[in-house]
Parts: C-alpha cells; sequence; structure tokens
C-alpha cells in the first residue's frame, strides 16, 4: 500500500555480522584511542568506565558489542554464531523447524514477503498493510471508502493510486483478515514496535477477538535487533534474521486480544483520551503499544507550538542544514535515522505531511520542484511564518492550516481541538488560535 511496507527490502548488510571483522574493529578502536583520538575515546568511553587501568582489548571488543547492540561481546559471538547457523541450514534447505503445515505469516505490507520464502518458511503469507496511523480512520462501516479517499488523495507520490484501485486492495486485505479469523490454520503476525505496525496489530487482534478466535495464533514482534544501522522494521532483515526470529514467536493471549480490541475502539473515537488513559497505562499485555501510542498522539498539534511531531522536527531540521534548502528525500532519511525517536512513515506519507504543510493559508514551508520533477529531490525552505513559529513567536495553528483527521479526531484551527502535551504526556483540550 505504501512505500515503506510495499518496497523491497533495504540491502541488509547492516545486519549481517562477521566476528573476524568486528575483532577488526575493536583493534582499530583500541589503536585508536590510544593515539588519543578524541572520536575513539568518546566511543570507549560511552560503553567502559573503568578509571583505574587502561583499556585493553577485551575494553574495546566489549564497547563493539555494545554499539551493535548487545550487551557483551560474549552475547554478540553467540548472536552471531547464531545468525551463521541459520543462514547454514537456508543454504542447506532445511526446513524451518516446527512451522506447522498451512501457516498463515501475516504482516503490515510485503517487505519480507520474499525474505520469508527465501529463509525457508512455506505458509502462505498475508498482507494487511492500511496505514491507519496516518489520516481518517472513521467509526462507521465506511472505513474502507474513507481510506481509499484519503490514501488515493494523499500519496500522489505512487503511481496507480487511484480510488478504485486502493478500494480493491483494502477489500482484499480485509477480506483475508476476516478468513484467518474464522479458519482455523495457525497464524503468525510478524511486527515491530512502532505505530505503523502497533496500530494494525492492534485492527488484527481486535478482529480475532470479535470472531472468537484465541487458539493457532502466535506473534513475533521485535523493537531491536544487533547491526551498524538503526533498526527501523523487519524489513532491513536478511533472511537468516528472518529465521532466527521464529524462535522468538509466543502465542496470542487473552490480554492481548483484549488490548487491540480496546486501542483498536479509541483509536476511532473523536476524542482521544481514552487512547491517551491507555498509553499512560503502560500496556502490560503489550508493552510496545505505550510508546507507540505516545508516538502517535504527538501527530497531534502540540501544546505549545501547535505542530505536529513531525512537523516540529522537519522545521527543525530544515533549520539546521549548513547550506542550501534540503531536499524532501534528504529530510525524510535524516528523519528515520537520527531525529524522530520512533521512526513511523514511509517516504510517500511523508511526503504527503510535507505538502500539507504548504497548504496552510500562511504555509511554514515552500518546496521548490526538482528539474527532473522527482518529488524527493524538491528542496523544502522555511518561510518567514516557519521562522516565526520555530522561535515561539506564532503558533502553527494561527497559520490556517487545513483541517485534518488523525484517527477519529478532528483537527480544526478554527475550532476547539486537541493538543498533545509532549512534558507531561497527555491529551489537552484548546481554542481555537489566533494568528
Amino acid at each position: 500500500m505504501t512505500d515503506r511496507r510495499s518496497a523491497p527490502a533495504a540491502r541488509p548488510e547492516p545486519f549481517l555480522l562477521d566476528l573476524d571483522q568486528q575483532r577488526r574493529q575493536a583493534r582499530d578502536l583500541l589503536r585508536a584511542a590510544r593515539a588519543g583520538d578524541p572520536d575513539a575515546l568518546a566511543r570507549l568511553h560511552r560503553h567502559w568506565h573503568r578509571a583505574d587501568r587502561p583499556a585493553v582489548l577485551a575494553d574495546a571488543l566489549h564497547v563493539i558489542a555494545r554499539e551493535l547492540g548487545l550487551a557483551s561481546w560474549p552475547k554478540l559471538k553467540a548472536h552471531i554464531a547464531a545468525l551463521d547457523a541459520a543462514g547454514a541450514a537456508i543454504a542447506d534447505a532445511q526446513p524451518v523447524a516446527n512451522e506447522a503445515p498451512g501457516t498463515l505469516h501475516l504482516r503490515c505490507g510485503s517487505d519480507i514477503r520474499d525474505g520469508l520464502r527465501l529463509a525457508g518458511f512455506t505458509g502462505d503469507f498475508l498482507e494487511v498493510s492500511d496505514p491507519i496511523c496516518h489520516g481518517p480512520v472513521p467509526e462507521g462501516d465506511d472505513i474502507i471508502e474513507v481510506r481509499a479517499r484519503f490514501i488515493a488523495g494523499s500519496y500522489q507520490s505512487l503511481p496507480g493510486l487511484t480510488v478504485a484501485a486502493v478500494t480493491d486492495k483494502l477489500t482484499r486485505e480485509a477480506e483475508g483478515l476476516a478468513a484467518a479469523t474464522r479458519g482455523t490454520r495457525p497464524v503468525v503476525l510478524w511486527m515491530e514496535h512502532d505505530p505503523y505496525d502497533q496500530l494494525i496489530l492492534a485492527r488484527c487482534l481486535a478482529a480475532f477477538a470479535a470472531a472468537g478466535r484465541s487458539e493457532g495464533l502466535q506473534l513475533i514482534l521485535r523493537d531491536g535487533f544487533p547491526g551498524r544501522a538503526r533498526f527501523i522494521g523487519l524489513g532491513q532483515l536478511p533472511p537468516p534474521a528472518l529465521r532466527l526470529l521464529w524462535a522468538e514467536r509466543r502465542p496470542v493471549t487473552g490480554d492481548m486480544l483484549g488490548l487491540g480490541q480496546a486501542v483498536w475502539a479509541a483509536l476511532r473515537r473523536p476524542d482521544p483520551r481514552d487512547l491517551a488513559t491507555l498509553a499512560a497505562g503502560g500496556t502490560p499485555a503489550l508493552p510496545q503499544m505505550a510508546p507507540a501510542l505516545r508516538r502517535y498522539l504527538a501527530e497531534l498539534p502540540g501544546l505549545g507550538d501547535g505542530l505536529s511531531l513531525t512537523e516540529r522536527l522537519t522545521l527543525e531540521m530544515i533549520a539546521a542544514a549548513p547550506d542550501a534548502p534540503p531536499t524532501a528525500g534528504r529530510l525524510f532519511g535524516r528523519l528515520m535515522r537520527e531525529t524522530d525517536p520512533l521512526p513511523w512513515l514511509g517516504d510517500a506519507m511523508y511526503l504527503a505531511i510535507l505538502h500539507q504543510m504548504t497548504q496552510a493559508g500562511d504555509p511554514a514551508i515552500r518546496l521548490i520542484d526538482a528539474p527532473d520533477g522527482d518529488p524527493y529531490r524538491a528542496t523544502v525552505a522555511l518561510t518567514d511564518a516557519g521562522r516565526a513559529v520555530l522561535a515561539g513567536r506564532r503558533d502553527g495553528q494561527s497559520l490556517a492550516p487545513s483541517p485534518r483527521q488523525q484517527g477519529g479526531v478532528l483537527i480544526d484551527p478554527t475550532a476547539r481541538h486537541w493538543r498533545w502535551d509532549r512534558e507531561a504526556e497527555c491529551v489537552v483540550e484548546a481554542d481555537p488560535a489566533i494568528g
């Protein structure tokens, strides 16, 4: 449906680790630190705090492991050994252990479809990828019609996205999910920790709960993976890593199903306080759900500036650009790699947000089209209004943005609307902004 979940997976090299290479990097780090290199010293002291003796190779090995996301060098060795074993099993065409006949692999996109097949999985694949973290999600039965109009009208950088085509895709996904809820075949849900996945997970769990099905459901849920890049999603992972994750699957419990129902219902209500209450409660049945909900609620206008968090980060990135205004593609890359605390967007979704920002009565940014027409090569520049909002002299909602809907919540700058207090992490009702 959208780019991040439908495009082929990115090159997986950052998550395929070689033990000898890590040893060489540790020796290089230690050598540079002993020579007084400030970057090497900073890396060393970030994870190694012994002041009673000089650093030795074991300390540098520990730092390398911590930088890759593991607690120690022995844990890194064990992880690489497990990856190597998974790769060898794939090369030998060994069947995946305990994949029951007829297993259905459910994912919020097609990004791991080929990876699962290459990893040796033989079950069927079901994509349920409507990005309900973005745009309206009504309470009524017209959800497919509403979502199709929004997606076709907003993600204009994706080819062939007509209302009819999107309606057909969403209908097929809904029918596939309904069939899974009525059946008895094993279902494994492959998800990660961001709002995109977590809200679709809630929707799927709610569907299974409504159908009264709890048997034969399993969940694989990841919020990180050791590697040399920031973990954003399962689509980054190579087949051996996907095969490794198979051992982490766990049964879907009644508490998970109940939480899914509660989140799915709260998401569609015009009042976001129920969703905020769920986020504040920590969601112990699915601990990754609460931070995803808080990140989702941060797309409401901020209490202090009237900007969604994505809008705020965008203006700050543009203002911090060292030379010429950055391109939309560069902004998106930095947002995903560095600045967003919990990345959730696809690039077409981000372009839609940029375009919406330019449609305000007094826009905070302007887009300068690239000569070749590539929307990701368009440059994005601050306006005087954008600089005023960043400086705290104006409120983002005073720029007269177009009304928008997030889940069931209508955000109309001319009326009382809901805002997100980023410090207190709660929703508050605010009066119309005045320019």
